[in-house]
C-alpha cells in the first residue's frame, strides 16, 4: 500500500515538472493576447470617434460652401 502511494507521488511530481513551465508560458501568452486585444479595442474606439468628427465636419454646410469658395479662388488664379 505504501509503495503504491510512493509511486503515485513520484508520477505526479514528474508530470508537474514536465507540465509546469509550459503552463506558465501559456498563461503569459494569454495575458499578452488579452492586453493586445484591449489595446486594439481602445484604438478602434478612438478611430471611430475621429471618423465621426470628420464626418460631421465634411457634412456641414459651411464646409461645403468654403470648399466651393476655395475652388472659385483657384479658378480665378488660373
Amino acid at each position: 500500500m505504501t509503495a503504491i502511494a510512493i509511486v503515485a507521488l513520484v508520477c505526479w511530481a514528474i508530470v508537474e515538472l514536465v507540465n509546469g513551465p509550459k503552463g506558465k508560458k501559456k498563461d503569459k501568452k494569454e495575458v499578452d493576447q488579452v492586453n493586445l486585444t484591449n489595446d486594439l479595442e481602445r484604438e478602434v474606439t478612438a478611430m471611430r470617434e475621429r471618423i465621426e468628427t470628420l464626418e460631421k465636419i465634411v457634412t456641414d454646410e459651411k464646409y461645403d460652401l468654403n470648399r466651393q469658395f476655395d475652388d472659385l479662388k483657384k479658378d480665378k488664379v488660373a
